[in-house]
């Protein structure tokens, strides 16, 4: 397969860009993304068949049970990151390795109910913390150790809206594709 459409297959929806000021209306259109995702995952996977879930979103790529695991994976460790640097000055973060998370037994293997109900209970605890905060709450960051980036919340929250419709498209995109 030719590097363009690997590349259009690994971002569909483009990378991350995160813009130079961010206003209310971005916060507020971010958390919205965040706030939806749960319902629009699962009426996207759970009409899928076991076989359908077996099925990679891209050559090499994870199958559609690896992904919804993988969401849910991600946006819980976002959700600990947030609640980090809520109340710690500009914490390093834990760093997880996502790549060997996909490949342990359960995100494999594991019914997707699992992660959509989690998805679905930490995007509601997320939200709901995320509408609360202060300007001065969306200030406040921290550390990535790979590459000591500092992050601040108000990045966090479009990169997991970026996240959530990253890896929905790759779904969704599959799901056109195979024309299920």
């Amino acid at each position: 397969m030719e590097n363009e459409k690997l590349e259009q297959l690994r971002y569909p929806i483009g990378k991350l860009e995160v813009p130079d000021t961010i206003t209310k209306n971005n916060l507020e259109e971010w958390i919205t993304v965040l706030e939806q995702l749960p319902q629009r995952l699962s009426d996207l996977v759970t009409p899928l068949s076991e076989e359908q879930l077996e099925t990679p979103y891209r050559p090499d790529g994870w199958t559609v049970r690896q992904l919804v695991h993988h969401i849910s994976d991600s946006h819980h460790n976002s959700y600990i990151r947030f609640k980090w640097a809520l109340t710690e000055n500009t914490p390093i973060i834990k760093a997880y390795d996502e790549k060997a998370w996909a490949e342990l037994f359960d995100t494999r293997t594991a019914p997707i109910l699992m992660s959509l109900y989690h998805l679905s209970a930490i995007h509601a605890k997320l939200v709901y913390l995320l509408k609360g905060l202060s300007e001065e709450d969306l200030n406040r960051s921290f550390i990535h150790p790979i590459g000591n980036q500092n992050t601040s919340l108000k990045e966090n929250i479009a990169r997991y809206a970026w996240h959530s419709n990253h890896h929905y498209a790759h779904i969704e995109n599959l799901v056109k594709r195979e024309g299920w």
